[in-house]
């Protein structure tokens, strides 16, 4: 049976998903104002750093950015308007996997849109599992005012997995799940034969600083800037949130420590300007015995602590035993003679990279990242803000959520 969209020209698509985002990019947008406490209420997070969510997550969604991340991956929008009987068209055309399911995650924000905006384009019919704040419901009806044929494409719904009206994994053709690597475990166990199941689990993301930008002040500055954004974000969850770092040379070089207090003072500025959220009772107090665990060991003469204890901190020289903390606004700094040093701390601790952040693309540094595992290198201030056609998880956008179909005749 065809899709909703099956025979709606991409075009069409694209332009009716860029006109959406375009009304979500406007901070006065009522059903943007409307959910806008939802999400505050649901993920902790304030009211700023929810409104920089969905600033970053809309504004990406434009018709040129759409329409590149398609020909990027498939070569041309043609192909997804099926069979073109013309001498110069495609040998092959794609066509849509069918119908699919996404099931977006406890804590990053719209995180299911992206995939859900791909799979449309690819003409899919999608459920997206919503979680409270209905964000994703609420931009599906923006959707269906654009283009009526979405409101067959698109539909959004919350349900638990014991809820006897939830949706069974094994009825559609593609399941994509973001979650913890136990969650997406059960999800995949009740998808079926036929299923093509794509999951997102627990990544981290890292940085590295050089001894040639540390000794620039001011790109060193605008590097700690940078850094403490993307500490600050979302409260350090997520894959894309700097979880440790690494800074070339030794904690008593002058430009180390200069360094180290210039990012102690982005941490209080970008604490300003994202104020922190409401943790529970638990991450509170995890929290700030890592801190209290720190302040203890630099009182030793082992690392340092910057910060506000219980707030935001940087702990210097934590012991390389340990993992990162992954804990609220709280990021191990540790000082490394070269990348390789970095690598075996990455490779010890078998950390799954997402993105990693470099303050210059020296040969021996990129190298590094991408041995790492890493599937994205940016710059600091830039983890938070991945590109619509990035490939989240090293995995295509719009790629998975088609058929190639062969003119051989």
């Amino acid at each position: 049976m065809p899709t909703a969209l099956a025979h709606v020209p991409l075009r069409k698509i694209v332009r009716a998903i860029a006109d959406a985002a375009e009304r979500w990019s406007d901070g006065d947008f009522p059903p943007r104002v409307r959910v806008l406490d939802a999400i505050a209420a649901r993920t902790g997070y304030s009211l700023p750093v929810v409104e920089y969510a969905l600033d970053r997550l809309f504004f990406s969604l434009t018709q040129a950015a759409l329409e590149d991340a398609i020909r990027g991956e498939l070569g041309s929008l043609e192909v997804l308007d099926g069979f073109v009987d013309r001498p110069d068209a495609p040998s092959t055309f794609a066509s849509p996997v069918g119908s699919v399911c996404i099931v977006s995650s406890r804590t990053t924000i719209g995180v299911a849109i992206l995939p859900a905006v791909f799979a449309l384009c690819a003409k899919c019919d999608v459920v997206v599992k919503d979680r409270e704040d209905l964000l994703v419901s609420a931009f599906f009806e923006t959707l269906r005012e654009e283009l009526d044929e979405f409101g067959t494409a698109a539909h959004a719904q919350s349900w638990s997995s014991g809820d006897e009206g939830a949706p069974s994994f094994s009825a559609f053709d593609a399941v994509v799940a973001f979650g913890s690597n136990d969650a997406l475990d059960a999800i995949a166990a009740r998808c079926g034969a036929r299923t093509q199941f794509t999951g997102y689990g627990a990544r981290a993301s890292a940085g590295y600083v050089t001894r040639e930008s540390i000794g620039d002040p001011e790109r060193a500055k605008t590097i700690a800037r940078g850094a403490a954004r993307d500490l600050v974000l979302y409260e350090s969850e997520g894959c894309l949130s700097l979880h440790v770092l690494f800074v070339e040379g030794e904690p008593d070089d002058e430009a180390c420590a200069a360094f180290l207090q210039k990012l102690a003072a982005a941490l209080d500025e970008a604490a300003i300007e994202f104020p922190a959220g409401t943790l529970d009772a638990a991450k509170s107090a995890q929290t700030s015995q890592a801190h209290r665990l720190a302040a203890f060991r630099a009182a030793g003469g082992r690392g340092a602590v910057y910060g506000t204890p219980g707030a935001h901190a940087l702990v210097v020289e934590p012991p390389e035993s340990e993992p990162p903390a992954f804990l609220p606004r709280t990021l191990g700094v540790h000082f490394v003679a070269s990348p390789q040093q970095a690598s075996a701390y990455l490779r010890a601790h078998a950390l799954p990279l997402e993105a990693f952040a470099l303050s210059e693309a020296r040969p021996d540094t990129v190298a590094m990242a991408v041995s790492a595992g890493a599937v994205r290198l940016t710059r600091f201030g830039e983890l938070q803000h991945p590109p619509a056609a990035g490939h989240h998880g090293g995995r295509p956008r719009i790629a998975g959520f088609i058929r190639w179909i062969d003119k051989d005749f």
